[in-house]
């Protein structure tokens, strides 16, 4: 698993690692069934504290993209388990959108950044 943390980030540290694993799962370079190293060894391989990917695995099990088995360690959950709530999902795309349209940028500027973004997501995925 490929996972940098930005210094410069205003994201806690936790939340890159968070957001990290979830563009994997994203980019399909972890897959259904597949087990996360353990927190020691991401913590270790990151130099950050064991709570803060502790924080990150929980989140991520909370939010339904992992499941911990005491003893087996977190494994991604199956794409189709997790609940879908319109308004949460796209709650985090709102507010992305609307600090791109703050920052000056017209819709097509926008757009053509979302294509951009996807397509870099879905090349990520394709790479593995």
């Amino acid at each position: 698993m490929f996972l940098t943390l930005q210094a410069n980030d205003k994201r806690p540290l936790y939340q890159q690692i968070t957001d990290g694993i979830k563009a994997l799962i994203a980019g399909g370079n972890l897959s259904e069934g597949v087990a996360l190293p353990s927190v020691r060894q991401v913590a270790g391989d990151l130099g950050v504290n064991l709570n803060t990917v502790a924080a990150a695995y929980r989140q991520l099990q909370d939010e339904g993209f992992v499941t911990v088995r005491h003893g087996a360690g977190a494994v991604i959950a199956s794409r189709t388990s997790r609940p879908v709530d319109g308004a949460e999902l796209y709650q985090p795309l709102r507010t992305a959108l609307t600090q791109l349209v703050l920052s000056g940028l017209s819709g097509r500027e926008i757009e053509e950044t979302v294509r951009q973004e996807l397509a870099l997501l879905q090349q990520k995925g394709d790479a593995r």
